[in-house]
C-alpha cells in the first residue's frame, strides 16, 4: 500500500509547529522532569502529544464544523484554562517550599501520583486551550486534498504525533538530565522561574482577547 508521504510529512510539521513555541504546559513539562525524573516527565510529554493527535484527528474528519462549535465558548474556556494553570502554578510554588528536604526522584514520583496520573493531568490541562483545535482546523483546511481521504488523513495524524511526541520528549529529557546533574538549590530557582512563568501565562490568558 502506497504511503501518501506528503501528508505525513505535513502532519509531522504540523506537529512540530503546534510544539515547539514554549508556553506553560512547555515549561510544566521541563519542571517535571527537573523534580521527578524521565518517567514522570515523559509521562506528562505523552500526554500532551496525545491531545495534539486528538484534536489532529477530529480536524482532519470534522473540519470547520468544530471551529465553529468552539467560536462561542473561547471565552469561558480562556477563563477556565487560567484558573487551572493558576492551581498548577500555586501548587508547584508551595511544593518548593519543602525543597530543602534531600528526596530521591523515585520517591518525588510516587508523590506526584505516578506516571498515569501525571499523564491524565497533562492531557486534561492541554485539552483546555482551544486555540491548539483552532489550529489544526484551520491548517487541514488549508491542506485540502493533501489530508483528504482516510489514508492521507490518517498519515497526517500520525505525522503529527511524531513530531509533537519528539519535541515533547526533548522537553521531558532536558529537565531530566538538567535535575540529575544540577544541586537542589538550582533546581529550586529553575522552578521558581517556571511556575512564575505559568503565572504570568495564566495572566495573559485570563486577559486575552478571544479573537
Amino acid at each position: 500500500m502506497d504511503v501518501p508521504w506528503d501528508a505525513a510529512l505535513a502532519g509531522v510539521l504540523a506537529g512540530l509547529a503546534v510544539a515547539l513555541p514554549l508556553g506553560a504546559i512547555s515549561v510544566l513539562i521541563v519542571a517535571e522532569g527537573l523534580e521527578r525524573g524521565w518517567r514522570t516527565a515523559g509521562a506528562a510529554a505523552t500526554g500532551v502529544a496525545l491531545v495534539d493527535v486528538g484534536y489532529a484527528g477530529i480536524a482532519t474528519a470534522a473540519g470547520a464544523g468544530v471551529s465553529r462549535t468552539l467560536s462561542g465558548w473561547t471565552r469561558p474556556i480562556q477563563l477556565v484554562g487560567a484558573a487551572v494553570l493558576v492551581v498548577v502554578a500555586v501548587r508547584g510554588l508551595l511544593g518548593l517550599r519543602h525543597a530543602a528536604a534531600p528526596e530521591s526522584a523515585a520517591g518525588r514520583e510516587v508523590a506526584s501520583g505516578g506516571p498515569v496520573a501525571v499523564l491524565g493531568r497533562f492531557v486534561a490541562l492541554t485539552a483546555i486551550n482551544p486555540l491548539t483545535a483552532v489550529y489544526f482546523v484551520v491548517l487541514a483546511a488549508g491542506l485540502g486534498s493533501t489530508v483528504a481521504g482516510w489514508r492521507a488523513g490518517s498519515a497526517f495524524v500520525v505525522g503529527v504525533l511524531t513530531g509533537s511526541l519528539a519535541w515533547q520528549w526533548v522537553l521531558a529529557g532536558v529537565g531530566s538530565v538538567a535535575g540529575a546533574r544540577l544541586p537542589r538549590w538550582a533546581r529550586t530557582a529553575t522552578g521558581l522561574v517556571g511556575y512564575l512563568t505559568v503565572l504570568a501565562y495564566a495572566a495573559h490568558l485570563a486577559t486575552a482577547s478571544p479573537g
